[in-house]
């Protein structure tokens, strides 16, 4: 009877540490991984000012202070509240898998109070969806933009009745189905063919061999002003803004490319007729004519290239004014000296001499008109020099400003592509909804 009690007595620990270890041998894995966690420091959630924080990026460690961070509130690394979803309780750090580069340039705009500059190095895309992971704030990213050169307006309001809208799509948006693709395709068409039929209808065996038959030519014309006609008229219509429409400068060249068909129409009959009274009428005819040739300009429209080049001569018109002015005052002071240094019939005048002048400063130099004399020549020799440096002088600016205008197109083409990745990582709400519910 003894036995029992005593196998009992000895199965019972007989102090708290030994039930304590008891315990512990019959933990799983799990409950002494929560219980390591535990017992690791929790970081602090309001660190003084002159705290040191270390931030981990991809295995490249910066340290900061606590308040130059604290200098942007609304951003990830100034809410220390937000930090938390990043820190490493083992390492006692913020650790961020992210792009190293760009955050050399993120952790400046703490440290300078606001100063934003991409690295050489970072492409622009790239440190735009850096910006967007560390909250900049849509403020900041938008002020990048626009001192990266980048269009940051709002798009064109799309119509709201949704055949319209579809319909606006298809001729405004080439990219958005394959149908609005064919119809591009279709506009390039009808644009090449008019200007090939433009072109090829001044060929002598061409025009002779069609003139007692069909008029291929006017078929041409007609059916490609019908459809420009009538994709003209179906932009308008369905336009959300009708104003903006009218102010569009590619709108104002597909109406200029029509209106040359028309004229020509009512002066189609100038030929058969004779007399000055008729003078007026065959001048408006040639010139409508000659309007035709501007047909080329809406190819514009589907090309990025012709929308640059049309970009950077409207910036580059104060240097196109200094060269134009250069060459006045060269072409001035070079047709004076020729004129009284030759003296002959070919240089009869100042005003005749203009022309050599304009051909010799451009290096173009056709022979029909040249100086004879020594003091001739030694003039012709100084107008060229002169004529190739002040052309030469305004060019590097407009050059620059191509490259410029063409590096925020791309700039545009890699925005707009990721437009909405960034617009789902700068909405924050529901990652701080998942801070405050662990706090």
């Amino acid at each position: 009877m003894e036995r029992p009690l005593d196998g009992l007595a000895n199965g019972i620990p007989e102090n708290a540490q030994e039930r304590k270890e008891l315990v512990d041998d019959r933990r799983t894995p799990q409950q002494e991984q929560q219980q390591q966690q535990q017992q690791l420091p929790l970081p602090n959630l309001a660190p003084g000012p002159n705290e040191r924080v270390t931030i981990n990026v991809s295995g490249l460690r910066f340290e900061t202070a606590e308040r130059t961070l604290a200098r942007f509130p609304n951003t990830l690394l100034g809410d220390p509240m937000h930090r938390r979803l990043f820190h490493d309780p083992v390492h006692d750090e913020i650790f961020f898998d992210r792009h190293r580069s760009s955050f050399e340039a993120v952790l400046y705009y703490y440290q300078s109070g606001g100063m934003l500059k991409r690295p050489v190095n970072v492409p622009y895309n790239i440190f735009i969806k850096e910006l967007a992971f560390y909250e900049m704030g849509q403020d900041t990213i938008c002020a990048f933009k626009r001192s990266e050169g980048v269009d940051d307006r709002p798009p064109r309001p799309l119509p709201k009745q949704r055949l319209q809208r579809i319909v606006w799509e298809l001729f405004e948006y080439p990219d958005t189905s394959m149908f609005a693709k064919c119809i591009t395709i279709l506009s390039l068409a009808m644009i090449l063919v008019s200007i090939a039929a433009y072109c090829a209808e001044t060929v002598p065996n061409i025009r002779d061999y069609g003139a007692d038959q069909v008029d291929v030519f006017f078929i041409i014309e007609t059916t490609c002003i019908i459809w420009f006609c009538f994709e003209l008229s179906t932009r308008f219509m369905v336009s959300p803004d009708k104003l903006y429409f009218f102010k569009s400068v590619m709108n104002i060249v597909d109406l200029v490319a029509i209106l040359p068909y028309f004229i020509s129409l009512s002066t189609s009959d100038v030929h058969s007729k004779e007399g000055e009274d008729h003078t007026m009428s065959l001048t408006a005819f040639r010139v409508s004519r000659l309007l035709r040739v501007f047909r080329i300009f809406k190819l514009s429209r589907h090309s990025t290239g012709l929308q640059i080049l049309g970009k950077t001569l409207h910036a580059s018109l104060r240097e196109i004014g200094v060269l134009i002015l250069f060459l006045c005052i060269g072409i001035v002071i070079f047709s004076s000296a020729v004129f009284f240094l030759e003296g002959s019939e070919e240089f009869s005048s100042i005003p005749g001499s203009f022309w050599w002048a304009v051909v010799t400063m451009t290096t173009v130099g056709y022979g029909d008109m040249a100086p004879k004399s020594m003091g001739g020549r030694l003039v012709g020799s100084v107008c060229a020099v002169s004529g190739v440096l002040m052309i030469a002088l305004p060019v590097p600016v407009i050059v620059s400003n191509f490259g410029r205008l063409y590096d925020r197109q791309i700039k545009r083409d890699a925005s707009e592509n990721d437009l909405e990745e960034t617009i789902v990582m700068i909405g924050t709400s529901d990652k701080k909804a998942r801070v405050e519910s662990l706090v």
